[in-house]
C-alpha cells in the first residue's frame, strides 16, 4: 500500500477529528512528526502544559505514523499508552512529537514517541504506545 502524504493525513484529521488542532509536519518510513501549538487552554495551574495534552499529542503522533503506513483505518485504536514525564514543558513553546513505529503487524502496532518543547533538545516525555488494527476487508 502506498504511504499517505502529510496533506492526506492532515485533511483526514481535520475532517474526522475536528477537535484536534495538531499539525502534521512530516511522515516517512514508519515515522511521523506532529506539532501542537500551545495556548492558555493547554496549561495547568503552575504554568505548564498539562499531562493530558501531552498524552493526546503522543497518541495522535502514533495514530498518524500508523495510518501513514496502513492507510486510512479510522477504527485503529489505542490499546495501551505508557508515558514517562521527564521534564516540565515550556508554557510558551509548541509541543513537537516524533513517533517511530517499532512493529506493525496484522492486528497490533507498537510505536515509540518522543515529546519535546519546540527548539529544546531535552526530552519532555517518553511514550510507548500500542494500537489495535481492525480486520481489513
Amino acid at each position: 500500500m502506498p504511504q499517505l502524504t502529510v496533506k492526506q493525513l492532515q485533511d483526514f484529521l481535520q475532517t474526522d477529528f475536528p477537535q484536534s488542532s495538531v499539525i502534521v509536519e512530516a511522515v516517512g518510513d514508519q515515522c511521523a512528526t506532529i506539532r501542537q501549538v500551545i495556548d492558555g487552554s493547554h496549561l495547568r495551574p503552575g504554568g505548564t502544559v498539562s499531562g493530558p495534552v501531552l498524552m493526546a499529542v503522543a497518541d495522535i503522533a502514533m495514530y498518524v505514523a500508523l495510518l501513514s503506513e496502513i492507510g486510512i483505518v479510522p477504527l485503529a485504536v489505542t490499546t495501551n499508552l505508557s508515558i514517562n514525564f521527564l521534564r516540565k514543558p515550556a508554557a510558551d513553546r509548541d509541543i513537537v512529537a516524533q513517533c517511530h513505529l517499532l512493529k506493525v503487524g496484522k492486528t497490533l502496532a507498537v510505536g515509540e514517541v518522543s515529546l519535546f518543547s519546540e527548539g529544546v533538545s531535552d526530552l519532555l516525555a517518553h511514550v510507548v504506545c500500542t494500537y489495535a488494527i481492525p480486520p481489513r476487508v
